[in-house]
């Protein structure tokens, strides 16, 4: 990360005023028409602070604004405080615009981004800087420790490491294999971070659990499905993610302008590329949940907090709807019994699938309470509500009743319910059409 003195900073009003900025923010300021005191004219970083003050949540985001015939990549992190936003860019990069990028880091940096698994972040020496807070334990690499320490990079099929290829030119990396501490494989995602004068100050990335090379030593069924489904997500999930990246970029002009209809155009086909994301990894748990010898773990975990984590994953999807997601206070505790990853699954399926068939403008209640030894966490919505003779229905596979929206598999919850009765609990739902949907998960108590 840049050190303090290299982080720029700024102050926006909750009005949307510019109250104080560092030279290169006010120069940006200038450009776009206005000055400090005026209103924030940098549109991605007025954007910024907009979300940020509307959701009362600190947010981070790399934009690309424009600078005479530059264009500049930043990573900026937004925090309210006192009804204003504090801006610091902790990234500043300068290129010149409408020049073709020799390397993938702005192409691939929203994929880095969402990625599942737990985020690292290291120096130019490769000392890890951070980890994920929420996963930090003693089965993780510490702070200060270098990342070929705790990780055994290996080769891929083609004899490649894409790692040191990407650390020798200064671009992004996915995909790299590597074997933790606690032996299990992970894949390795990265981009490089540059500091305001330019300079390489390290990568950030995620490391997530391989799952097809943990179903590769898992026991094989008698048609060898899990091998099958292997090589189907890998040979899926690589190419989606550079039409995705690639058409983001194309939408968002990074690389110079272009005609309106055709931003349009590229923007669709990385909502059409999400969505067949989605059916990967849909079919990667389908596969995984159908075979006679999946498990869950059983573990004590906290209901209203796997809440609160949940609307919290989807708080940017609600805010873009203007949708109020009420979730349990932050001292309320609901103990269980269940899997702490399958059940967060859970949670972000049913609380997404309540943003997605609500009204703009509406509310979604999330409750967490305990009763007769049962847990069970309620998702209520404003929808226009499911008839009765279509509730059991919506459990099936592939099943959407009808429903022709972007987005959705028919999956979700059918592998919903049946990571719920693997852990001991189950999933209803209570409805009638034009009152709503109320979805409830119970496991048993703790």
């Amino acid at each position: 990360m840049t050190g303090a003195s290299d982080i720029i900073r700024a102050v926006v009003d909750g009005d949307g005023t510019l109250i104080s900025a560092d030279p290169p923010i006010a120069t940006l300021q200038m450009q776009a028409g206005s000055a400090i005191g005026g209103p924030l004219a940098v549109p991605q970083l007025a954007a910024l602070a907009r979300l940020s003050i509307r959701m009362n949540i600190p947010l981070s985001r790399s934009i690309v604004a424009a600078c005479g015939s530059a264009d500049i990549d930043m990573w900026v992190r937004a925090k309210p405080r006192d009804g204003k936003v504090e801006l610091a860019v902790v990234e500043w990069r300068e290129r010149i615009a409408h020049k073709v990028a020799n390397d993938s880091a702005g192409r691939e940096a929203d994929l880095v981004a969402t990625q599942d698994g737990w985020s690292w972040q290291i120096d130019p020496q490769l000392r890890i800087l951070m980890i994920d807070a929420d996963n930090a334990s003693n089965d993780y690499p510490k702070v200060g420790t270098p990342l070929t320490a705790w990780f055994r990079i290996t080769a891929d099929e083609d004899g490649q490491l894409p790692i040191l290829h990407a650390f020798a030119e200064r671009r992004s990396f996915s995909a790299q294999q590597a074997t933790g501490k606690d032996g299990s494989v992970y894949l390795l995602s990265g981009m490089p971070m540059f500091d305001a004068g330019g300079r390489l100050s390290g990568y950030r990335g995620k490391a997530s659990l391989d799952v097809a090379e943990v179903e590769r030593h898992a026991a094989p069924t008698e048609t060898g499905t899990p091998l099958f489904g292997r090589r189907l997500d890998r040979a899926l999930r690589q190419p989606l993610g550079r039409i995705i990246a690639n058409a983001d970029t194309i939408s968002s002009q990074l690389e110079g302008p272009l005609r309106e209809d055709y931003a349009s155009y590229a923007a669709d086909i990385a909502t059409a590329g999400r969505h067949l994301m989605e059916l990967v990894d849909d079919l990667a748990d389908l596969q995984a949940i159908d075979r006679p010898d999946f498990t869950v773990t059983h573990e004590e975990i906290d209901l209203a907090d796997l809440s609160r984590r949940a609307a919290g994953l989807l708080a940017v999807k609600a805010a873009d709807r203007a949708i109020r997601v009420d979730v349990p206070q932050s001292d309320e505790i609901v103990p269980a019994v269940g899997e702490f990853r399958r059940t967060l699954q859970i949670l972000v399926n049913l609380i997404g699938n309540a943003i997605r068939y609500s009204p703009e403008g509406s509310m979604i209640w999330v409750r967490a309470e305990s009763m007769d030894g049962v847990a069970q966490v309620t998702i209520a919505d404003q929808g226009r509500g499911i008839a009765h003779d279509d509730q059991d229905r919506i459990f099936d596979k592939f099943e959407r009743l009808g429903r022709d929206e972007a987005g959705g598999s028919g999956l979700g919850l059918y592998i919903s319910r049946r990571l719920a009765r693997a852990m001991g609990g189950d999933i209803t739902v209570d409805s009638a059409p034009g009152q709503g949907a109320r979805f409830v998960l119970r496991l048993p108590g703790a």
